[in-house]
């Protein structure tokens, strides 16, 4: 029986370790490369023809999305899944929009991956309730919570300025990370500002670094 080929894109090296030995012991799986970044990836995506990659929101020099995307557009034969420690509300949607057919909270990993794995093999999404029962929401039109975070409107890219911010980088830093110029950093941070409805950047860091710290929208509840 051929199994199913897993690559690990993954920068945190015991926890790739730990997914590993979990998906070995699993007799119809086996893992068949691992890569910090999202070049790696691509490069052992192009040699090693795995059947699903698992991937990280936080990778180095880049995010799991632009990886999702070019996975999507270049290997469609390549299913993706996300296991990330990000928010699901805010981040599952914009990963299965990009291509992914699954997202996992990472502290989910020991119980949810090898399930997650057979049902996107079998041609299925796989969510969490929570999310799967907002996606029948949308799909039935119905109107979106009141609550919902105001940064869902916020761009991909705009999202990952943001989080940069709230972790400290100044827009020099974040400029030289995603290989952009500071006035593009700096036009980012304009439109994310109107976005979010705050005046100036001492605001804007503010509610960064609050998202960063907290990991949940309360800061947001009044915008």
């Amino acid at each position: 029986m051929k199994k199913i080929a897993i690559l690990i894109v993954e920068d945190h090296p015991i926890f790739r370790m730990g997914i590993k030995d979990m998906i070995d012991h699993e007799p119809d799986m086996q893992v068949c490369g691992e890569a910090e970044d999202v070049d790696t990836a691509i490069d052992q995506i192009q040699s090693l023809k795995p059947d699903l990659v698992i991937v990280d929101l936080s990778l180095k020099n880049s995010t799991g999305v632009d990886l999702i995307k070019e996975i999507h557009d270049r290997f469609p034969s390549c299913a993706a899944l996300v296991l990330s420690m990000h928010d699901e509300s805010l981040h599952a949607e914009r990963c299965l929009q990009a291509g992914a057919k699954g997202y996992i909270m990472k502290q989910e990993a020991s119980e949810s991956v090898v399930e997650a794995i057979r049902n996107i093999m079998a041609g299925h999404i796989h969510v969490s309730r929570k999310i799967m029962n907002h996606l029948l929401t949308i799909y039935q039109n119905q109107p979106a919570t009141a609550h919902e975070s105001p940064l869902k409107r916020i761009s991909d890219r705009e999202l990952q300025i943001f989080r940069l911010i709230g972790l400290g980088l100044s827009s020099k830093q974040i400029a030289v990370q995603l290989n952009l110029s500071i006035k593009t950093v700096g036009t980012y941070q304009e439109r994310i500002k109107e976005k979010l409805n705050l005046k100036t950047a001492r605001e804007l860091l503010r509610h960064a670094v609050i998202w960063v710290e907290t990991g949940h929208m309360d800061p947001f509840d009044r915008l």
